[in-house]
């Protein structure tokens, strides 16, 4: 019997031990430097930390600067643009891709493919293709259509666009398989019900299989506000913030102010913003999850 208990208690303590160590360093490397940089936002901290407390001063800066009014105004756009084209064609592939069409196992990691590369990847290539003199409008002026003209990537007022366009591309693929995902969860004996009562496809997903897999909406949503929010290295391998600031994206911004302009502080600030952005889209998920979970 107490060989039972033993075994038991060291059954019990072992996954206990084995995570404590990850548990720690999570504590200390994420939550840790988390409280720090909101601590960092209530200082006067410029080139170095420094602990001279100045309450929500530096938040009060961060929003009487004209960068900072043009950053959020960027990530809205970018950010509604993003989500918004990436789920309309992450959810027509997955559609396409649910009739059982020939060559879906080729299609599909076709489709799933930029998404396992990396943001600087990703930036560098769409710079390249989207640069005037090197990429499309270089290479149809040489086919002859020498009035072609496609330089948004140089343009103040379109640059944010290539960055909504270089976003979707990689992401689009993982949105389908969300989706995909999520449309054969759907029990066929629903669809086959309703094609007996001679509803056409389009009704049968426009009425019956898209609203039953709203939660999928809502996942995705998440994961790519959290991506819109803290977009970094796409922004600096694509356009680099330019021309002037036209891209400029919060994540670029708190770089910049930190570790640029030296104005910590204020780059702690915006940090803090950051997480609170994401905080407000995480937290309210993570409440219907678990009353989902509840209710079932």
């Amino acid at each position: 019997m107490l060989l039972v208990n033993d075994k038991n208690q060291v059954q019990t303590l072992l996954p206990k031990v084995v995570l404590s160590p990850s548990f720690l360093l999570i504590l200390v490397f994420v939550y840790g430097f988390i409280i720090y940089t909101g601590y960092l936002s209530l200082t006067d901290s410029h080139m170095l930390p420094s602990y001279g407390f100045v309450g929500l001063e530096n938040y009060q800066k961060l929003w009487r600067l004209p960068l900072w009014s043009r950053v959020v105004k960027n990530l809205a756009i970018f950010a509604t643009l993003y989500i918004g084209v990436s789920t309309v064609i992450g959810l027509l592939l997955a559609i396409l891709l649910d009739q059982k069409i020939r060559g879906e196992g080729v299609l599909r990691p076709i489709y799933l493919y930029p998404m396992a590369l990396s943001f600087i990847v990703t930036g560098t290539a769409w710079k390249w293709f989207l640069d005037p003199g090197i990429g499309l409008e270089n290479t149809m002026h040489k086919l002859g259509w020498l009035s072609f003209s496609f330089d948004w990537i140089k343009n103040s007022h379109y640059a944010i666009y290539c960055l909504v366009i270089a976003a979707v591309w990689q992401s689009s693929g993982f949105v389908m398989a969300m989706f995909l995902a999520g449309l054969r969860g759907v029990d066929n004996e629903i669809i086959k019900a309703a094609q007996i009562d001679g509803a056409s496809t389009p009704t049968i997903y426009r009425r019956i299989v898209i609203p039953m897999i709203r939660p999928v909406f809502l996942s995705a949503f998440v994961v790519l506000a959290h991506l819109a929010i803290k977009a970094y290295d796409l922004v600096v391998a694509l356009t680099g913030g330019g021309p002037g600031q036209a891209t400029e994206l919060p994540a670029t911004f708190m770089y910049s102010y930190t570790f640029t302009r030296n104005l910590m502080g204020i780059g702690a600030s915006s940090a803090v913003i950051m997480l609170a952005m994401i905080f407000s889209i995480i937290v309210p998920y993570l409440y219907s999850e678990l009353r989902g979970e509840r209710r079932s």
